[in-house]
């Protein structure tokens, strides 16, 4: 095919423009049933609230009480940025009008959030984390939204949605939408990882990357080492032997999202332990490591505890945390050898007392 000026353009370069989200997300699905309708439609909603985030962070510098803090503390007892309300309010907003999803659950809302009409029909719950890396927000730095669907069990007539309290095999599709030079969207629904660009001229995400594998072994490990004295000294283990390593790097901008899109293209790990003052981590399950372990899995890495699968933990409540270990197989299974190790000796010691 030739333009006017006699220019070649590939063939595939207009498939590839043609890629939207939506299209992409039936293409899922056998058939065009009522599920593949349903969840294409959700997506389409998440794709909306990412515009509507992508828009206000490119004008919060610009804007009177976008950024800074509420004063406010979330349930989680951090302190709540501006941009956390926003963004939280632009998911109830958006799926209020869905028509498909009854419950919301955010990690800036101590109970689900119910949307009573459409609850007859929407058998769905969407689990998200609105703003990950919020302290970047005010230093303009890359910030990003997690989100995973599942579908209702049972009538929940308590109100209590304890069917959330199930392993992160439930979930439908997950995600994440990455807001920074430009807004990235990943997602999967159980047959591979696809990334979509925004293009702002059409207001549209557009087909960047289908089917992406995170390579074996990577040269980055992303964590906090601020926190070095607080952890295990299995992690600490870990540290010193990348440290004397050749072929290893530290990546960390204190965005789980931003963090693990790297990992995603480049390879590498991503460690969030527990501390002595919470062994049990600081990210949440439900919206925030179960997520990413699904995409995770589906582009052929691995997720865990450092003893369990992430996918396998089932929560006691909804805002259940736990320590993360997540990307390429290869580096995920040396710092779980750290750990168990550890584990080992601890063991053998105690016997000899």
């Amino acid at each position: 095919m030739e333009n006017s000026d006699n220019a070649v353009i590939p063939e595939y370069s207009l498939d590839r423009d043609c890629q939207t989200l939506s299209r992409h997300v039936l293409q899922q699905f056998s058939d065009f049933s009522t599920q593949a309708q349903d969840v294409s439609a959700i997506m389409n909603r998440v794709a909306l609230a990412a515009k509507l985030v992508s828009r206000r962070l490119s004008k919060a510098g610009l804007m009177a009480g976008a950024l800074g803090f509420t004063g406010e503390t979330n349930v989680q007892g951090e302190s709540v940025k501006k941009m956390d309300i926003y963004a939280n309010d632009v998911f109830i907003s958006v799926f209020k009008q869905s028509g498909l999803v009854c419950r919301l659950a955010s990690e800036e809302m101590e109970k689900p959030y119910y949307i009573p009409e459409n609850c007859p029909i929407g058998r769905y719950t969407l689990l998200y984390d609105p703003i990950d890396g919020s302290s970047n927000v005010d230093i303009n730095l890359n910030v990003g939204s997690i989100f995973s669907l599942r579908q209702q069990e049972g009538e929940d007539l308590d109100g209590e949605a304890k069917d959330l309290l199930t392993d992160g095999d439930r979930q439908i599709g997950a995600g994440y939408v990455l807001y920074g030079p430009s807004t990235v969207l990943v997602y999967t629904l159980g047959n591979g990882v696809h990334s979509f660009i925004l293009d702002p001229s059409l207001g549209e995400f557009i087909l960047a990357q289908e089917n992406i594998i995170i390579p074996p072994h990577g040269s980055v490990y992303s964590v906090n080492e601020g926190n070095y004295w607080q952890w295990d000294e299995s992690i600490r283990d870990y540290i010193r032997y990348v440290h004397r390593h050749e072929g290893y790097t530290s990546r960390y901008s204190g965005a789980l999202v931003g963090d693990f899109h790297r990992i995603l293209l480049q390879g590498g790990v991503f460690l969030y332990p527990g501390t002595e003052k919470n062994p049990e981590g600081k990210l949440r399950l439900l919206y925030e490591s179960a997520p990413l372990a699904f995409l995770a899995e589906q582009a052929g890495a691995k997720a865990t505890t450092g003893f369990e699968r992430i996918l396998s933990v089932v929560p006691d409540k909804i805002h259940y945390r736990t320590p993360l270990f997540i990307g390429s197989t290869e580096d995920v299974d040396l710092v779980e050898s750290f750990i168990q190790d550890r584990v080992r000796r601890d063991t053998e010691e105690k016997a000899l007392v």
